[in-house]
């Protein structure tokens, strides 16, 4: 089966190199057509891929980004003429993957998009965890507590991961951020508080109560 790419970018002349230089390589390619609605087609069309230009018509591709972000971890290629640092800061903290400027190399853009389609959809690892009759299972991104199972997103899991890794141990809020990082998965400290947040209400659910302890001023631990 073909990936596929969806191209955001309203300079018709771009968009047509852009969708021969992707489909000339194998990937089934996508244009969006009424920026008006770009969240809907994106939905409509389930890219695995999205090259996002930032200033177009209506919302730019900062809010874009934004909006995928809301539901999405799709991965999100930044090909923009807009090349200030600062643009480049923006795309990261929102959500974005790869900032690349036009004039854009094909074959720098290519392997870019290669890399981050390889490691989105690789295949899944099969590695588990367990602390306390608690098992975190990476492949399908859940938890599982004596028979009852929660499903985790990819900030979710990446946090639980950390701390199951370093089980008994206290984690610092600035080391989980910093691993976060690393992994190319922006989240600051008010960011991070609204993650545990969520996996503690998820941990409730399936009967896990108090199982990430905060500890004043140090961190969590299991």
């Amino acid at each position: 089966m073909k990936e596929k790419i969806l191209i955001i970018e309203d300079d018709f002349t771009i968009q047509t190199q852009l969708k021969t230089l992707l489909s000339g390589n194998g990937y089934e390619v996508f244009a969006v057509t009424d920026f008006s609605q770009t969240i809907e087609q994106l939905k409509e069309a389930a890219p695995h891929l999205v090259i996002l230009d930032i200033k177009l018509p209506g919302n730019n591709g900062f809010e874009i980004c934004s909006g995928i972000r809301t539901f999405s971890d799709i991965p999100i290629v930044f090909v923009t003429s807009s090349n200030t640092d600062m643009d480049e800061l923006n795309s990261i903290m929102l959500g974005g993957d790869a900032f690349i400027t036009k004039p854009y190399n094909p074959a720098i853009l290519l392997a870019k998009i290669a890399a981050l389609l390889k490691k989105a959809y690789r295949s899944p690892q099969t590695e588990i965890y367990m602390w306390r009759e608690a098992t975190l299972h990476l492949e399908s991104s859940m938890i599982e507590y004596k028979g009852q199972k929660a499903e985790l997103t990819k900030n979710e899991l990446k946090i639980l991961y950390y701390l199951f890794k370093n089980a008994g141990k206290i984690c610092s809020r600035n080391d989980i951020v910093d691993f976060l990082w690393d992994n190319q998965l922006y989240v600051d400290d008010n960011a991070l508080s609204v993650n545990i947040t969520r996996i503690r209400d998820k941990l409730a659910t399936i009967g896990l109560v108090d199982f990430i302890k905060t500890k004043h001023r140090q961190g969590y631990t299991l």
